[in-house]
């Protein structure tokens, strides 16, 4: 296993990939809400020569919010194609998640003081949860 070393580099120096497949702009205001609530807590992963293999969304919600230095890790253990393969696997694999609603609607009725909405769920006030007592369902939204 290779040693995680985060360092912290100014906005400026992080160069995004041109070839990205991923259109990230519909993330940017959810992702940029989170880091403002938790703070920028999953840094952007590099190549060698500062390129996002792993970070776009979070580089442009940086940006929004005015950060000059962001949390990056270089990953130098991975060849050229392994980045490139990286890059897909790191952004397709969290398509195939789904929710457990059960489970949701608990951790959801135990969060009162933070508007989940912020970070692309919907209140809706017609279901169990509400019936708990909470004012604001949230589901998830596509």
């Amino acid at each position: 296993m290779v040693e995680m070393n985060i360092i912290e580099l100014g906005i400026d120096e992080i160069i995004p990939y041109e070839n990205n497949p991923r259109r990230n702009e519909k993330a940017v205001d959810a992702v940029a809400n989170s880091i403002k609530e938790f703070g920028f807590k999953n840094p952007i992963i590099l190549d060698a020569d500062k390129v996002i293999i792993s970070g776009h969304t979070r580089r442009l919600a940086a940006i929004k919010l005015g950060l000059e230095k962001v949390p990056c890790y270089i990953a130098t253990d991975l060849s050229e194609e392994q980045v490139r393969a990286f890059r897909l696997a790191d952004n397709r694999v969290a398509s195939f998640a789904v929710w457990d609603e059960k489970k949701l609607k608990d951790e959801i009725a135990n969060i009162n003081d933070i508007d989940l909405s912020d970070f692309g769920f919907k209140k809706d006030t017609i279901d169990d949860t509400a019936k708990k007592g909470i004012q604001n369902k949230i589901l998830f939204s596509n």
